[in-house]
């Protein structure tokens, strides 16, 4: 039962989300086909992640989990309700003295499970003026741990527009997410080089008259 009302209510954020925004992903550097990927984007709005959610086929989507927070998503019984049954989330407290399970190994054991996810590295909304904040080392960890699986940059674009932080109802606005070639960890390379590059490959789809 639980599962038909997630079917439901997923159905009816992706008709909302399109009505609001009319989204589109523009797949530049990797085809949207059935294949076990890590999706990392920007994060500027709590509406991120059911756009990333909202434009991938539905095949894809199936198999997708998202990465989130949890004091956030378990705030109330919709919000959670939401957060694990539709968008499948692997959720994980912000505030380190509260976790009880090390949230990199939460997350591996789900990519060994099969699914892909979608995951922020700024690790929290961006409030700055520049397009993207420092990457927290839990890209570079999962990388390490299983490097065989593609990293996608996704950019998202227009979303602080449409939703601007401390607002409830947004605002119509055409919104693109652009997905990048696959980023891939070296060998023996360093956290902060990795993740230098793992952002420059990010930020390089930002349009060049976008905005974060």
């Amino acid at each position: 039962m639980r599962r038909f009302a997630a079917s439901i209510v997923g159905h009816f954020l992706i008709v909302f989300a399109q009505f609001i925004t009319a989204a589109r992903a523009d797949w530049r550097g990797i085809e949207p086909v059935r294949r076990q990927r890590i999706y990392y984007a920007n994060h500027s709005s709590n509406a991120d992640l059911p756009l990333i959610w909202t434009v991938l086929p539905a095949a894809l989507r199936r198999d997708t989990r998202a990465v989130a927070a949890a004091d956030y998503w378990l705030k109330n019984k919709l919000r959670a309700f939401i957060g694990r049954d539709v968008f499948q989330g692997i959720l994980i407290d912000r505030r380190a003295e509260h976790r009880t399970e090390d949230p990199i190994a939460k997350i591996v054991e789900a990519l060994d499970e099969g699914a892909s996810i979608i995951i922020f590295p700024e690790g929290g909304r961006n409030r700055t003026e520049d397009p993207l904040m420092p990457f927290k080392a839990g890209l570079y960890n999962i990388a390490r741990q299983r490097p065989e699986i593609d990293l996608v940059p996704c950019w998202i674009d227009n979303i602080s527009h449409i939703m601007p932080s401390g607002e409830v109802i947004p605002v119509p606005l055409a919104c693109t997410v652009t997905f990048g070639a696959p980023v891939h960890v070296r060998e023996e390379e360093a956290k902060n080089a990795f993740l230098k590059r793992a952002s420059d490959a990010l930020r390089d789809l930002i349009p060049a008259q976008g905005h974060a």
